[in-house]
């Protein structure tokens, strides 16, 4: 039985055997793709994101634009057990200190890796990375903004819950929902 198994393989060309090599090998990849990327979800099942609109919340003290407020909330975030990540309009830097400023800028100002931070390129409106980012990574967004112009394609702007916004209580900070103490809070 094996001697016949044998002969029907010597009739494959070379290049029918290279193109089984090769698709075995697609797909070995492909698992081992699948498997890497299930891991890192599994791995990342408990990480709650929150993206913050940063040039909405420079402004949520005073008429003038204070990146403190921004590391404020961070500080806020971070110890109540989220995953931060920022993103600021292209004219961030020059609305603090006078001057075009990169993500590394001020990811160093929040105490922030680099890649949780994005500049926006000049041109471009934040609001499409905040959304698209906050729908990537499962995340709420920290706003005043409303995003009513967004609503079409992000209809997820419209959930309760979706939008954390801000209250100034006695010159005190409060998020609304309260997503310090309760990350459900809807």
């Amino acid at each position: 039985m094996i001697e016949g198994w044998i002969d029907s393989l010597t009739q494959f060309t070379s290049y029918q055997i290279a193109f089984v090599a090769l698709i075995s090998g697609s797909a070995v990849f492909l698992i081992k793709a699948l498997l890497t990327r299930l891991w890192h979800r599994i791995g990342q099942s408990n990480t709650r994101w929150i993206i913050i609109d940063g040039s909405n919340v420079m402004y949520w003290k005073t008429d003038k634009p204070q990146l403190e407020t921004v590391r404020e909330i961070v500080k806020k975030l971070i110890g109540s057990g989220w995953s931060v990540g920022v993103v600021f309009d292209a004219n961030a830097g020059y609305l603090v200190s006078n001057k075009y400023r990169h993500d590394a800028y001020f990811a160093k100002k929040l105490g922030l890796p680099e890649e949780r931070v994005m500049v926006v390129p000049k041109g471009t409106p934040a609001d499409p990375f905040i959304l698209t980012a906050a729908r990537d990574y499962k995340a709420r967004i920290v706003t005043n903004d409303r995003f009513r112009d967004w609503a079409a394609d992000y209809p997820e702007v419209l959930t309760a819950g979706f939008l954390v916004r801000m209250k100034n209580r006695d010159g005190r900070l409060c998020l609304m929902p309260d997503v310090l103490t309760d990350w459900t809070a809807k």
